[in-house]
Formats: C-alpha cells, sequence, structure tokens
C-alpha cells in the first residue's frame, strides 16, 4: 500500500510530462564507505538480553513519530530512549521487532528511489529534497548491523508486547495486554546500569557541558548590558551544544535573581542584574543522545556578597557529604537524606527553624525550603530510567557503573515570611555527575569548580 504524500496546501499540481522528466537524470549516489556505527555492538548485546528476558515473545519497540510544531512545522525528530538503546538508529516512523524466535528485525522507511514515485522531491515530511538523505535498506543495515526491512513489510499481527505511548499506529495496530508495562519497565531497568561505551558517552557529554559553562561566564558581560540577558546566556549555551552535540538534553535553566527559586525556570527571558546570582542547569546531548547536567550558581558580580556566600556554602557542604556516600551496596536514598540532615543542621543553627536536626528530618519542615529530591540517574534521558519499579530504583542500592546527578538545593523564595528579608529571593543549586566505581564513585564533571572561592577564581580568569 502507497502512503499519501505530505504534500504542503500550497503545493503545485505535477504535470505528467514533469513527473517523468524527475524520474531520470540522476547520477548514483549509494554509499560505498558506509561504516557500522560504534554503538552497534552493545546494541545487539542489548537485544540478546532483551529477548532473552522474554524468551518466544515478540517485541515491539518504535521510534516514534513526528510531532506537530505549527499547522505543518515539526519539531526536529528525536527517537524515544529505549529505540535508540536498542538500534543506535534514529529515523521517525522506524520499528524494532524482536520475533520469538530471538531474531530482530528493525523496519525503515529507506530512501525513495529516484526512477519511481515523488517522494523524494514532494514530501515535505520525508522527501530527500526537503529534509534531507536517509540510508538504503542496504546501508541501514551495514550502520545498525541488523537485518532491516521496508516499513510497508511490516504486519503487526497476533500476541506481541508494545513498547505503548510512542507510535499511535503501532499502538492501534496490537491489542493491549498485562504484559506491556512490564516490558517498558525493563527497558528502564535495562539502562540502570551503564555499559563501557554509554560511560564514554556521558563523559563526552560532561566536557562538552564544562566547555558551554566556560563560554556562558564568559558572555557575562554582554549579556548584563542586554534586556534579556537571561536568553543571551541561554544562546551561548546552546550555540556549544548544537556545535559538539545534537542539542540541549533538556530545556535550559538560566534563572537569575529570584528566578532560581522557581525550580524549572526556562523562561528566561529575565534582565541580569550584577547584585544578583545566576543559576545555570543546562547540558548538551550528544549526537548519540547521551546527555550531561549540571548546575552552577554563579555570582554575576564574579564575587559572593557575605549572605550569598552563606547560602551557597551550605549547599556546597550537603552536596560534598552526600557525594560522600556514594558507593555500591547503598541504598540509592541515602544520598539525599545525607544532604538533606547537612540542610537541617544549618537551617537550624542559622535559626530559621527552631527544631532538632532530628526532629526536623522527620517532620519534613526543611522541605519547605528544599522543596525536591538530590539527584536522579543520567543517561539517555536527563531523567533515565524513570519507568523502572520502585524495588529497583528509588527503593534499590546503587551498583558499578551506575551514573546519577547529586543536587541539593536552597531555594528561599521572595515572598517568604518565615526569612529574614536578606535571604528572600536567593536560590542556590549546585548539581554535579558521578559514575559509581568499585569503591566509590568517580566525579565526571570535575572540571567545573564546586567551591566557592575556586568558582570565584574560576570566574576571575574566564572574565579577565
Amino acid at each position: 500500500m502507497t502512503e499519501p504524500l505530505n504534500t504542503g496546501s500550497h503545493d503545485l499540481p505535477i504535470t505528467e510530462e514533469l513527473a517523468a522528466f524527475m524520474r531520470t537524470g540522476w547520477a548514483d549516489t549509494r554509499r560505498a564507505d558506509v561504516r557500522a556505527l560504534p554503538v552497534a555492538p552493545w546494541a545487539a548485546k542489548r537485544r540478546a538480553a532483551l529477548a532473552s528476558r522474554f524468551p518466544g515473545e515478540r517485541l515491539v519497540v518504535p521510534a516514534g513519530t513526528l510531532k506537530v510544531r505549527s499547522n505543518d512545522c515539526d519539531y526536529r525528530f528525536r527517537p524515544h530512549s529505549a529505540f535508540s538503546y536498542l538500534t543506535g538508529a534514529g529515523e521517525p516512523g522506524e520499528v524494532l521487532v524482536i520475533e520469538p524466535s530471538g531474531e530482530a528485525v528493525l523496519y525503515v522507511r529507506p530512501r525513495s528511489p529516484r526512477e519511481e514515485g515523488q517522494e523524494f522531491y514532494r514530501d515535505r515530511r520525508y522527501g530527500e529534497f526537503w529534509v534531507g538523505r536517509r540510508p538504503d535498506l542496504a546501508e541501514a543495515a551495514e550502520l545498525y548491523q541488523i537485518d532491516c526491512a521496508h516499513l510497508r513489510e511490516l504486519e503487526l499481527t497476533g500476541p506481541a508486547r508494545v513498547l505503548r505511548g510512542v507510535d499511535p499506529a503501532v499502538d492501534a495496530a496490537v491489542e493491549p495486554g498485562d504484559g506491556d508495562a512490564e516490558l517498558e519497565s525493563y527497558l528502564s531497568e535495562a539502562r540502570l546500569v551503564k555499559d563501557e561505551w554509554e560511560i564514554g558517552e556521558l563523559q563526552a557529554a560532561v566536557d562538552a557541558t564544562v566547555r558551554g559553562f566556560e563560554d556562558v561566564v564568559r558572555a557575562i558581560p554582554q549579556a548584563l548590558r542586554h534586556a534579556r540577558g537571561e536568553r543571551y546566556l541561554e544562546g551561548v549555551f546552546g550555540l556549544r551544544s548544537r556545535l559538539e552535540g545534537n542539542a540541549v538534553g533538556y530545556e535550559s535553566i538560566v534563572a537569575s535573581g529570584a528566578h532560581a527559586c522557581v525550580l524549572h525556570w526556562i523562561r528566561n527571558d529575565g534582565r541580569l542584574d550584577p547584585a544578583d546570582m545566576l543559576l545555570l542547569d543546562a547540558g548538551v546531548e550528544t549526537d548519540t543522545l547521551y546527555t550531561a547536567d549540571i548546575t552552577r550558581t554563579l555570582p554575576l558580580s564574579g564575587r559572593f556578597s557575605p549572605v550569598q556566600r552563606q547560602v551557597y556554602e551550605l549547599v556546597y557542604e550537603a552536596q560534598s557529604a552526600a557525594i560522600e556516600v556514594l558507593r555500591p551496596g547503598v541504598r540509592f536514598r541515602d544520598f539525599h537524606l545525607t544532604a538533606m540532615r547537612v540542610i537541617c543542621e544549618g537551617l537550624h543553627e542559622w535559626g530559621l527553624l527552631k527544631d532538632s536536626p532530628d526532629a526536623l528530618m522527620e517532620s519534613g519542615l526543611y522541605r519547605r525550603y528544599t522543596l525536591c529530591s538530590s539527584g536522579h540517574m543520567l543517561g539517555l534521558d536527563v531523567h533515565d530510567c524513570a519507568r523502572a519499579r520502585a524495588e529497583t530504583y528509588l527503593d534499590g542500592v546503587l551498583e558499578e557503573g551506575q551514573v546519577l546527578t547529586v543536587e541539593p538545593g536552597l531555594y528561599l523564595q521572595p515572598d517568604d515570611l518565615t526569612l529574614p528579608e536578606e535571604f528572600r529571593g536567593l536560590g542556590v543549586r549546585i548539581e554535579d555527575d558521578l559514575v559509581i566505581t568499585a569503591d566509590g564513585a568517580r566525579l565526571m564533571s570535575a572540571a567545573l569548580p564546586r567551591h566557592p572561592d575556586e568558582v570565584e577564581s574560576w570566574m576571575a580568569v574566564l572574565l579577565g
């Protein structure tokens, strides 16, 4: 069955003469230099593990579909993370099927031959002249090291476990089953421990992000003069992410002054004041779709004021204590609880909360000023493995090879009358990426300073 062309509302009719003319006179552009992607052998191991987990069953994992941004304009496509993890591929509409025999087939939309049809020059969603070249079947098989077939050959009949909510056509073709949720959980849990290749990709993402943070600091003087200084700095980091990777791994948080008290401030439309701090939470996503996630809170003047330093140092002490806890066998929640105890001790010492730290940990009153947890798994998604069962993630224990963030914060709202006036509107978060090792954890983002003295010295060098 031939799919209809995705032509625009102002597409002109094609005469028979033009259609015939467009079918001829093209050079052979098949590629002879195609090589397997570095991820291919790792993805094959992951598919084998998936097939072993559900022996004798048909498993369907779609890449996802294009999503409309406005009218006939789509968002830039990014495949579902589970699909990328299992294949390394990433064109819209692709579907991975693992048959009951364990054989894996990747169904793709190959480039349309020039000698037949009109897709290559008329289809605005998939046409090569509109969106660029796709691999043909032979190229795809070589790139991904998997048997490939045309999407039109995909038949979704009979029982199967399906990763749902990704491709509406796939969802509609296969009746929902009790096993679908189990497949979704497995596809998250399989990514809890990163392999050697993944850790290398994450380190590359972190290293590029460090360079992006340096770019931002160098741009502060220019951004201070702009009416939308936050957005100026967002653009500076975004440039680095596109030059060295696929994009940002999530919407950058560029929050100056009291905006730092908004956990997911992504409007980034505020003016900068040199008397304020800037909370920058951003990460580069590599071309292989692994993302870093780093936060620094920086004095826009280059030096912390006494009250800014007081708040920053408490968060720094909390983060440092949490990092010390990390090692295999420790409960995932322990590093957060360690950080929060330090926060409770500080809030009690400051006189903001009268109860003892033990009582505060029990009552949770400190959460008025911290709001959220202190870290999460990191990988293909910034909040990676989110569909894993609680007993394997949140209530589980750390294992060698897991990559996670540690990010305690204090968010002292500008209208909070329980706070002394000088504290109101201060928001501080420090976030780093770490990989669990055999005897502890390695700070992947160690190239960015954390201690306030080191932050000031680092900024002084970059600002000249």
